[in-house]
């Protein structure tokens, strides 16, 4: 069941217009899967839904022949349209009881979190990962504070349903986090602004 792969150590890619750069997304996600990305969530909050459509169905594509996971970030329309893996929510997307219901015991519902008893009142939700952060300062989310490691310690000990550590998360600093007890770690600028996606994968995945 790819539930089950939720609970593996792995690499989460969150894709990010901005970190993109003008870059080629489809230059960048073969590699990344060649060295052992397994979960890929497609986030575009500024493309037209014909656009955000197309995008995903050709991401979904590459995804299946590798047979890593796919989600979509808030959009459970085209998550159902694409039978993609399941989607992400926030606080101010669709109440995931609502998601529930629309897509089924079977897809996979994450949701984030930025503290721990934010963490708490998610596990209380029809949940299958909650996603931590931000753990380090980003410019993909500069409204929100950090994390300090000694609380996702705290998350990791309190939360029994898997986790993902997000945000600001490098070379440099992924084993604190993976040494925090989070065995799923999500990345956006780390491998989309990476010169080489295939070795920044390979290093971050070592470093897990």
């Amino acid at each position: 069941m790819k539930k089950e792969l939720l609970k593996k150590p792995g690499l989460y890619l969150v894709t990010d217009r901005n970190a993109l750069k003008g870059k080629d997304l489809f230059k960048i996600l073969p590699e990344s899967l060649k060295a052992g990305l397994d979960m890929v969530q497609f986030r575009d909050k500024e493309a037209s839904d014909t656009d955000f459509l197309e995008t995903a169905a050709k991401i979904k594509d590459l995804l299946r022949e590798k047979q890593a996971l796919f989600i979509i970030n808030d959009r459970i329309d085209i998550a159902m349209a694409l039978d993609a893996d399941g989607v992400h929510l926030g606080r101010e997307d669709v109440p995931v009881e609502v998601a529930r219901r629309i897509l089924g015991r079977r897809k996979i519902i994450g949701f984030s979190a930025h503290s721990l008893e934010e963490a708490l009142a998610a596990a209380e939700k029809n949940v299958d990962y909650i996603a931590i952060g931000v753990i380090f300062s980003t410019p993909v989310k500069p409204d929100y504070g950090t994390l300090e490691l000694e609380a996702l310690k705290q998350v990791v000990r309190q939360i029994k349903i898997p986790l993902v550590a997000i945000g600001g998360i490098n070379e440099s600093n992924i084993g604190d986090v993976a040494a925090a007890g989070v065995k799923r770690i999500a990345v956006v600028r780390a491998i989309l602004e990476a010169k080489d996606p295939y070795l920044a994968t390979k290093s971050l995945l070592g470093r897990i």
